[in-house]
């Protein structure tokens, strides 16, 4: 009985003791824990359930078709089967009778016309509206001049080209049929990263092809035109599936299907689509005029860098440089001048040469609009009255003369001529050698190269340039920006003082 009680004495203990532990650590731990530093949850997100695309491709699919495009080969007729360095020889000459035997001649007077030849290309597209009016890419249509349209239940139709840009890349056609077609619409608003795609198509001439993926991003310049803005989408894209849809889970077009990095050709995960919004302004402007004219400002443009933005002043490198204004353009007229930075458009921010462009393209010709910009340390307006963007532009080149007098910038490392000196008409300094190694050198600046401008100072003569150039110092700038013309580009470059 001893044992026992001793025994449960002493599990009495224990269990007091646990329990004194438990009630100690209960009262600790509130203490420990206020004295810990505090830690934001983790982000956690709830699965959604596996995607079914089935309704989206039974609802579109009919909605996409394949475009054949008969191409014609252009061929000179032969005549007498003779190629053109042998037509003049003698009627009696061995190879003359050769090629009257086997060149199907006859005497070499008749000429042999040879039936036209054709080339045949393949891809997809999509109707808009239930009369037959459907999107494709212009570089699909190219310089067809037959349009077939297969659609979904394999029905062949003839299409005619209503028109095509081929700066967005995107063309519409036009199917005259007595029936009513499935068609679908362009998505109002854009795609989030990482929403659902499904794209389809006709790769390698399969047919009506369904793949899906997500939008892995947005805005992206792959160096096709000055209006890159493409959606990055990673669902299986292939030769063919040009020009057709990519829509969202609701039935939506969210880009037309464009472009494609592949270093063989096939799919790698790495798809282009012109984005629903600029189709559908593109599409609209085809469907109503046949093509498509875009607002022109008349200005050579460049990014700010931070070497300009501190040469000039500017806190940031937020907006477009304008480097050139061209004469008798919509900005020449409103006064728009080089060194002038433009930071909005109608109340927009654009910042860099491709935003702006593509801004202003937006916009029809004659429209006006409101441009704020930097200048001289202060922020002002102009209101612009757009013209239509020019189809060709012609820019005069110059070359140097090897024997000048020259004069050196020591901070800047070039040495320099005036254009009278370098044999050249017009205005500027012309760079008649740059030291190795110089800032100059390390910016890019070329012998040949023409300053106008510098600090926001036209220059005549290499004494212009020095004193801007020293004065530029003296306000306590690191660098000094030039306004150069090279290669048929005007250019500004900020060049850091060596001692900077």
């Amino acid at each position: 009985m001893k044992l026992a009680n001793s025994k449960a004495s002493l599990r009495s203990k224990l269990l007091t003791g646990a329990v004194a532990f438990a009630v100690t650590g209960a009262i600790a731990a509130p203490l420990a824990v206020n004295s810990a530093p505090a830690f934001a949850d983790p982000v956690r997100v709830e699965a959604p359930a596996i995607a079914n695309f089935s309704p989206v491709v039974e609802a579109v699919q009919p909605a996409v078709v394949s475009v054949r495009v008969r191409t014609e080969i252009q061929q000179s007729s032969v005549r007498g089967g003779i190629p053109p360095m042998f037509r003049d020889l003698p009627k009696n000459h061995p190879f003359r009778h050769f090629f009257d035997e086997f060149g199907g001649g006859r005497d070499g007077d008749q000429e042999q016309r040879r039936a036209p030849r054709y080339g045949q290309s393949q891809g997809s597209g999509f109707f808009i509206s239930e009369d037959g009016f459907l999107v494709t890419n212009e570089h699909v249509v190219g310089d067809g001049t037959e349009f077939t349209v297969v659609t979904d239940d394999g029905e062949e139709y003839e299409a005619t080209l209503v028109g095509s840009d081929e700066r967005s890349d995107l063309a519409l056609l036009k199917v005259d049929a007595d029936k009513e077609f499935t068609y679908v619409a362009f998505a109002d608003t854009p795609p989030l990263v990482g929403e659902w795609v499904v794209a389809v198509g006709n790769p390698f001439g399969l047919g009506g092809t369904v793949t899906a993926g997500i939008v892995s991003a947005r805005g992206r310049d792959i160096g096709a035109s000055l209006y890159d803005d493409f959606i990055q989408i990673d669902a299986s894209v292939n030769r063919g599936n040009s020009g057709g849809p990519a829509f969202n889970i609701n039935g939506e077009v969210i880009g037309v299907n464009s472009a494609i990095i592949s270093p063989s050709g096939g799919n790698v995960g790495i798809a282009f689509a012109i984005p629903a919004s600029t189709a559908s302004k593109i599409i609209q402007d085809l469907k109503e005029d046949g093509s498509v004219t875009r607002g022109w400002l008349g200005v050579q443009i460049q990014p700010v860098t931070e070497d300009i933005a501190e040469s000039l002043g500017l806190e940031s490198t937020d907006g477009t440089l304008v480097a050139e204004t061209q004469p008798d353009t919509p900005a020449a007229v409103a006064g728009l001048e080089a060194g002038d930075v433009i930071l909005k458009v109608d109340g927009k921010e654009v910042n860099g040469p491709r935003e702006l462009a593509r801004t202003i393209a937006e916009y029809r010709p004659e429209s006006e609009v409101v441009i704020e910009y930097w200048r001289n340390g202060e922020i002002q307006e102009k209101t612009v009255k757009l013209g239509i963007f020019p189809q060709d532009e012609s820019v005069a080149s110059a070359e140097t003369s090897k024997d000048t007098k020259t004069a050196l910038v020591d901070s800047l490392g070039i040495e320099l001529a005036t254009a009278k000196e370098a044999g050249l008409e017009g205005e500027g300094v012309v760079i008649t050698r740059v030291e190795p190694d110089s800032p100059a050198a390390e910016k890019g600046l070329r012998q040949g190269a023409i300053i106008t401008a510098v600090a926001g100072h036209p220059v005549s003569t290499p004494a212009d340039v020095a004193e801007q150039v020293e004065a530029a110092r003296e306000q306590g700038r690191k660098a000094v920006l030039l306004r150069v013309t090279s290669n048929e580009n005007t250019l500004f470059v900020a060049i850091p003082f060596e001692d900077a």
